[in-house]
């Protein structure tokens, strides 16, 4: 089958940054391209129109037309017709496109449209309290409609996503993906003695970064050798309009706890697991998700993990079994499951082969790219 993706981002050197959705994709492009698929990468949003091809997937790059009043408009319909073209050339069997924005909201190609639900805007505006601008509901809400089927990463998701724009549309829920085989412990953890706390992913108040500060103090006032590292790209804070969380979280530590705090910043994809292979303990103590990779890359890797307790979380963690969940502002709770996994090995490592073996059965690549194959087979019988 020939699948075509529609996306404003993918992890590629010569692409723009690329987070979650992008890693979702890349993930389900690679185990549909092993189970003997084409691939097809339709990328709006960039600086000039260009076609390559790399590691069997062909790239359409297109740059946004800019006329004030009529830019997006008249972007979708130059992808549409970009879609067209390759469904009349008998490149492309099917489209799955994003929720954000509503791309697809004035695109009609012709062949099946899929839209997959990763959270859109009304979404994450709902979640993080804050006024979604009309035009991006609109589009988001009609790209919905109009979809000829839908997917969500996670039931909270869809259901949530139905009650905001007042629809009964049925989603069929496929998680998210990632290489197994990419995320695996290494042997060197097992001669790690130092208590790493590992949070990795955006510093942004959504991902809760603005309570690890309160939930790490409470942690370190119980065990002095506890040593928190902190991964990912510092932003700016929409709320405050402070231009970084970094320094928006640092006063926020104690003058003792701040002492065995790091932040390391923004780090390459593939250089992840090395810090995921030497945490003791990860954290994610997030408001707003769909359903996190991020989760799912620690849970392969057998580390213990602890993380909100909010909507989706459920769907990824069994609380007790293979990590705990804490609602994020509760921070001498948060702060005490992280102490207990600290102090006690034989827990931590009951979680984590339990964590793996969760990912093994629901989460690997091979196991979503069968699950969205047969999807898309379904839709284009009907």
């Amino acid at each position: 089958m020939k699948i075509a993706f529609l996306t404003p981002e993918f992890p590629h050197p010569k692409l723009k940054f690329s987070g979650g959705i992008g890693t979702s994709i890349f993930n389900l492009s690679k185990g549909l391209l092993q189970s003997g698929n084409e691939v097809v990468i339709v990328l709006y949003g960039h600086d000039k129109d260009e076609i390559f091809t790399e590691n069997g997937i062909t790239f359409y790059l297109i740059k946004n037309i800019k006329i004030k009043g009529f830019s997006k408009l008249l972007t979708q319909k130059k992808i549409e017709k970009l879609l067209n073209t390759l469904v009349d050339e008998d490149k492309i069997d099917v489209v799955e496109a994003v929720d954000w924005e509503g791309i697809t909201s004035k695109i009609k190609p012709k062949c099946p449209l899929i839209v997959r639900l990763h959270g859109s805007d009304t979404y994450f505006s709902h979640l993080d309290n804050r006024r979604v601008k009309f035009l991006n509901r609109f589009n988001e809400r009609r790209a919905i409609k109009n979809a000829d089927a839908l997917i969500s990463v996670s039931q909270y998701t869809a259901d949530l996503t139905n009650t905001l724009f007042g629809l009964q549309r049925h989603f069929t829920i496929i998680p998210n993906g990632i290489d197994i085989n990419k995320f695996q412990v290494s042997n060197t953890n097992a001669s790690n003695q130092e208590l790493n706390i590992l949070y990795f992913g955006t510093l942004i108040r959504k991902k809760g970064s603005l309570e690890l500060p309160n939930i790490f103090n409470e942690v370190f006032k119980q065990n002095k050798r506890a040593k928190l590292i902190l991964v990912g790209k510092d932003s700016s804070d929409l709320k405050s309009g402070n231009p970084s969380v970094w320094e928006m979280i640092k006063p926020l530590f104690d003058l003792d706890a701040i002492r065995n705090v790091e932040y390391v910043g923004s780090v390459s994809y593939d250089s992840i697991k090395d810090y995921i292979n030497l945490a003791t303990v990860c954290v994610f103590p997030t408001f707003a998700e769909a359903l996190p990779v991020s989760w799912i890359e620690a849970m392969a890797m057998s580390k213990s993990i602890v993380a909100s307790n909010i909507g989706w979380a459920p769907e990824v963690i069994d609380d007790g079994l293979n990590g705990f969940l804490v609602h994020p502002g509760n921070h001498k709770e948060y702060a005490a499951k992280i102490v207990k996994l600290l102090e006690n090995i034989d827990l931590r490592n009951q979680f984590g082969l339990a964590a793996r073996e969760k990912v093994e059965q629901q989460f690997s690549i091979e196991v979503v790219a069968t699950q969205s194959l047969a999807f898309y087979k379904n839709c284009i019988q009907k």
